[in-house]
């Protein structure tokens, strides 16, 4: 499955150049496109986002000012992602502190129910080299070495169970919501996230999936995103604390 699949959908962007950049900068920041990975052709991005290539252009110019796409000239040119070693911070703690404690439950809320339906039916669904990734991406977030690494190997845990349930659009929103939360979560060191915990926790999730217990693989998904909300709430209001304190 390409790296972008999961973002795209009839109608997941609305023909604006600024809408297609956020969605492949989400695909390079969650690690859905490797660092160095070719990009389809510009005729190809145009038609699998439904936008006209003249947007797709722009789209293109934008990244590759945002230093995330290069693209280079001749018989093996094209256009590739450039990962930067982390997702960029300020803009992250900053949308934290300007959430409000009933926005930050929202958000989680609907992220209890996209990840405890997926986890519920990736234990009907999933295929068995499914849930070896499960494992394997579990095992990278245990021995990630920076915090750019942690987002990606959560995210993508995430959203290959996600993937393992079969449904498209459990996926797509998980990507999305894996854009709006794991920054926050790994990023800030407010947030001060006991990675061996979190470890522990998508291990317990795998291991349900590997089980076929939908029951049991929907209840941790579930209280796995209820600790991811405690540790947010706690992280803003510390955010506010300093920013009343400057």
């Amino acid at each position: 499955m390409s790296g972008l699949t999961p973002l795209i959908s009839p109608s997941a962007v609305g023909g604006r150049a600024d809408e297609v950049v956020q969605r492949i900068s989400e695909a390079i920041h969650l690690g859905l496109l490797g660092d160095g990975e070719k990009l389809p052709s510009e005729v190809e991005l145009a038609a699998q986002f439904g936008v006209a290539p003249m947007t797709m252009r722009e789209a293109l110019a934008a990244l590759r000012a945002e230093g995330l796409v290069e693209t280079k000239r001749g018989r093996s040119g094209g256009s590739f992602v450039r990962r930067p070693t982390s997702p960029p911070v300020e803009p992250v703690r900053q949308r934290l502190a300007a959430m409000t404690i009933s926005g930050l439950r929202d958000l989680v809320d609907e992220h209890q129910g996209v990840a405890g339906q997926a986890a519920r039916l990736a234990a009907e669904r999933a295929s068995a080299s499914n849930a070896r990734r499960l494992f394997a991406l579990t095992e990278q977030l245990g021995g990630a070495p920076t915090p750019g690494d942690r987002v990606r190997a959560d995210c993508r845990f995430h959203i290959e169970v996600a993937v393992a349930s079969q449904s498209a659009r459990l996926t797509r929103r998980e990507v999305g919501l894996q854009a709006e939360v794991s920054g926050m979560l790994w990023l800030l060191p407010e947030s001060a996230v006991d990675v061996a915990v979190h470890v522990e926790e998508h291990h317990a999730i795998a291991a349900a999936v590997l089980a076929e217990d939908g029951a049991e693989a929907r209840r941790l998904a579930e209280n796995h995103v209820a600790g991811v909300l405690r540790l947010l709430t706690a992280a803003h209001l510390r955010l506010i604390d300093e920013g009343a304190e400057a």
